[in-house]
């Protein structure tokens, strides 16, 4: 009797799964893919994780999907300030050049500058290689003296010709207007070759630089609301000036001393359209909110010359054996054999570049990569157009902005 009973639940159970519908793997249904609109306007990439805050310009390239890259930066404040990981920077963007044409290189051929590339490279000036959080330099040059400006911290204050004339011509316009002020203070820009300058992520290729804030009288402040006690006059007159001698990109300032500039700038004259066009125009504003920039500016510039050569000296590195290099920064699993070989070098160059003994690494070492040839890996930014300057219109009394005159706002 029990056996019939058993017998007749597992037939139950067999019927039941019979009619129990199998399965069906269903294909995922892609959308349709839209292509954007072409613009003229590409975005580099830039790895880097642990996000908090995002400032993201994303903008599209031509013929190619939307491109969203951030630029985070430690950020090494003043002596007081301690380092601390800062808000997203701007992304970095170029505009490329639609006829192949070298703009700010057309006095060199191509056989000029491969002779003195290889004969006399000090000749050909400052050389931006690669991005601000992935490059380097070659000849570089330390942050020249002046009485209009000082220099804060001399060993990371490497920098190009063109930032250097930028700064320096900025400070003489800011003591034009205020003889009697303190002058400019001029920060960390990038080491002596470039590439990684602890704490920061960018500062790679001499376009970078900080500025401090101007205070009345020797700075005594050691409170985080520099806004109340900077000189608003004299920061105003930097900002404008840098404004007015340097290709700017854009300008990492904390958002509560950009609102003090603005205000300051609008109640004294200066022409609200262009204004707003610095401080509220989204993606296209000069300034960017940035933490950790409350005592200081971060000023990244265009060097259009350097930049320009570094992209026409990519395919020519080679023939220089000494400059054929890249940084590599030490992250979690690498080897130098893994290095070698993503790198295009070997183990042996490695040690020998490094001055290491053994194959032992750690974690944030900052390695020179001698490369067999051209590099494959490294980035190469496209060349570039750059936008006019930001300067401030004509206005009623823009005339008294000259030498010796102070600035409108």
């Amino acid at each position: 009797m029990m056996s019939r009973l058993l017998l007749a639940a597992l037939l139950s159970l067999c019927a039941c799964a019979a009619l129990k519908p199998l399965p069906v793997a269903v294909a995922p249904v892609t959308p349709p893919v839209v292509a954007p609109e072409p613009a003229s306007l590409s975005v580099v990439e830039v790895p880097d994780a642990g996000v908090v805050e995002a400032v993201t310009l994303a903008v599209l390239d031509a013929g190619a999907p939307v491109a969203e890259a951030l630029d985070e930066e430690l950020v090494a404040s003043d002596a007081a300030d301690e380092a601390a990981p800062d808000d997203v920077e701007p992304v970095e963007v170029v505009q490329v050049s639609t006829d192949g044409g070298y703009r700010f290189t057309s006095d060199l051929s191509d056989a000029e500058l491969a002779r003195r590339w290889k004969e006399d490279p000090a000749s050909l000036g400052s050389v931006s290689v690669g991005f601000v959080e992935e490059g380097r330099m070659i000849n570089g040059m330390p942050f020249p003296e002046g009485e209009a400006w000082t220099v804060v911290v001399p060993e990371s204050c490497w920098t190009t010709q063109e930032t250097a004339d930028a700064i320096t011509a900025a400070a003489r316009q800011v003591r034009a207007w205020y003889p009697g002020g303190a002058p400019v203070r001029v920060g960390q820009v990038s080491g002596k070759e470039g590439g990684y300058l602890p704490p920061h992520i960018s500062h790679q290729n001499g376009r970078d630089i900080d500025v401090g804030l101007f205070y009345p009288g020797p700075e005594p402040y050691r409170i985080k609301e520099r806004e109340k006690v900077m000189d608003v006059a004299m920061n105003w007159a930097f900002a404008k000036a840098i404004l007015m001698h340097g290709d700017v990109q854009f300008i990492l300032l904390d958002k509560r001393v950009q609102k003090v500039l603005y205000d300051y700038a609008l109640a004294h004259g200066e022409n609200k359209a262009w204004l707003d066009s610095l401080f509220n125009a989204g993606k296209r504003s000069a300034f960017f909110h940035a933490r950790k920039h409350r005592d200081h500016f971060h000023v990244r510039l265009y060097n259009p010359r350097a930049q320009e050569l570094a992209h026409r000296l990519a395919p020519l590195m080679p023939v220089r054996p000494d400059e054929n290099i890249a940084f590599h920064r030490v992250v979690k699993g690498d080897t130098l054999g893994g290095i070698a070989h993503k790198m295009g070098s070997s183990v042996s160059k490695l040690k020998s570049a490094n001055h290491l003994s053994n194959t032992f690494l750690r974690l944030g070492q900052v390695l020179r990569v001698p490369l067999k040839g051209p590099c494959t890996n490294c980035p190469v930014p496209p060349m570039i157009v750059v936008p006019p300057r930001r300067v401030p219109p004509p206005t009623a009394t823009s005339s008294t902005t000259g030498a010796g005159k102070k600035p409108q706002g």
